[in-house]
């Protein structure tokens, strides 16, 4: 198999991985431009237009507040390889954390970023339940 085949078929288990999240992911261009929104972004920006924001520019969405800090935060990922996702928010309805993470090519060169929502709250589904 060809690396560029590999790269290809891996793409379709990294899709499904994101897809498969029930945090929201919301992938942006360096343009801002969003590019990818998984099922649970969509639905949790249904209000605002769910999956018909994808080719929408993400600072739109944004207050100026928070396209200052964007800004800010992808000019820091231009600084240095090693820049790679900081905190950005505190959610304490939502009991979560938000990062903002960089998305890099094989080169490490910067080619866009996303949102990283972690909630704190203790797994309630019991181990193995399979249902049955």
């Amino acid at each position: 198999m060809k690396r560029e085949d590999n790269k290809i078929e891996l793409s379709k288990y990294f899709k499904s991985v994101v897809d498969q999240d029930r945090c929201a992911v919301v992938i942006c261009d360096l343009e801002h431009e969003i590019l990818y929104m998984n099922p649970a972004a969509a639905a949790r920006y249904a209000r605002r237009g769910g999956q018909a924001l994808v080719g929408k520019n993400l600072l739109d969405c944004h207050s100026p507040q928070s396209v200052d800090g964007i800004r800010k935060v992808l000019a820091w990922f231009s600084e240095s390889r090693e820049n790679n996702m900081i905190y950005t928010s505190r959610n304490e309805k939502e009991n979560k954390d938000v990062y903002m993470v960089a998305l890099r090519d094989d080169d490490g060169k910067l080619i866009g970023y996303y949102e990283k929502h972690e909630y704190r709250d203790q797994e309630t589904a019991k181990m193995y339940d399979f249902g049955g």
